[in-house]
């Protein structure tokens, strides 16, 4: 499935009804008089947050929506049927956004939230209404009141515990795939990711969802590369993981760009917890992984760790250090097992027991 994260949609809700005029002649009726009934409402159009959808592709097919008007009333003083609604479904995270690009009209962070975006018109009053004690047989009726319509953006920001950063081939792909069952894309040329990738990892019974971005170059908050239309992915993020290519000999000066491309962009991403991590240190010898640390402990003060994706060297310590910084709002695992991580590629259960 292919991953979209912006649409733009056309709305409509459904026009009221006309009112009816009508009058009741029956035979042998004495007293006749107005009878026209009521229009029905128009039908209104709806956003819903659910939880198994990850893109907008959906909304490349379908941008025109259209709900049911109103029916007109009729005689007998019958009110015309109600317009159906219309319930557009999108991905949690998924903000909506007016014609002019930047008011948000709606934020969709919650499976479940709904929200009327587009109410439909009221129906027009019958003849029967307008019936007083002066005007005994009015001649007229209300039209339908007119739904809304209007265009409006859909941006999918994904909403995940851990953003990680970094410059391309730095492993962010390869690290998401160590400790997650996420596949992204693997390989050894840079902008091998093209879209974001998303996984879970278990530390210690915690959940922690894990976001994948296209790396990252400099100039990325004025839209160079990638980064520019995908740095909002990790904008609702607890914390960063920032890999860093330990075998680059310019790797202080890629962290440092990183930074200010976060900076740069919104200032509140650059004050975001954060954990460096100095990726593919299974090409280093222990004296040039050391030296490496010391100099990335000299311009952060964030905790610095020396792993391997790869190999999975230091990851679980790396992970642990994370997860301090992601809240606990997603569910813990079932207590009658344990699950404890050795490697990131590889997951051991044992039985619970009262006396662990």
């Amino acid at each position: 499935m292919k991953f979209l994260d912006q649409a733009k949609i056309y709305l409509k809700s459904g026009d009221g009804g006309r009112g009816c005029v009508a009058f009741r002649r029956e035979k042998y009726i004495e007293f006749g008089g107005p009878n026209g009934g009521d229009g029905g409402k128009g039908g209104s159009i709806y956003f819903t947050a659910v939880e198994n959808l990850n893109t907008l592709i959906d909304f490349r097919y379908q941008q025109h929506f259209k709900a049911q008007n109103g029916q007109h009333g009729m005689g007998s003083e019958m009110t015309g049927a109600k317009g159906e609604d219309i319930i557009i479904k999108v991905p949690v995270g998924t903000e909506i956004v007016a014609d002019d690009g930047e008011t948000v009209i709606a934020d969709m962070v919650e499976a479940g939230q709904t929200f009327m975006i587009a109410k439909g018109g009221d129906g027009g009053r019958g003849n029967t209404r307008f019936k007083t004690s002066t005007n005994q047989a009015p001649r007229y009726a209300e039209p339908g009141w007119p739904g809304v319509e209007m265009w409006v953006w859909l941006r999918l920001k994904i909403i995940a515990d851990v953003g990680l950063i970094g410059l391309p081939n730095a492993g962010k792909s390869t690290f998401l795939s160590a400790v997650t069952k996420a596949r992204p894309k693997i390989a050894d040329y840079p902008f091998t990711t093209l879209h974001p990738n998303l996984g879970v990892a278990w530390v210690d019974n915690k959940e922690i969802i894990l976001a994948d971005i296209p790396g990252l170059i400099e100039g990325a908050h004025d839209g160079v590369g990638l980064g520019d239309r995908f740095l909002k992915h990790v904008e609702r993020c607890s914390v960063f993981l920032h890999l860093i290519d330990a075998t680059d000999e310019h790797y202080v000066k890629n962290y440092k760009i990183i930074r200010k491309e976060l900076e740069l962009y919104e200032r509140n991403l650059a004050s975001k917890p954060e954990v460096v991590a100095l990726n593919k240190i299974d090409s280093l010898t222990p004296e040039e992984i050391k030296k490496k640390v010391a100099a990335i402990r000299r311009v952060t003060k964030s905790p610095v760790f020396a792993i391997s994706a790869i190999s999975g060297q230091n990851t679980l310590d790396c992970l642990r250090e994370i997860s301090k910084s992601v809240p606990l709002r997603h569910k813990k695992v079932d207590p009658n097992e344990e699950i404890i991580i050795t490697q990131p590629q590889e997951v051991v259960k044992k039985p619970w027991s009262p006396l662990d």
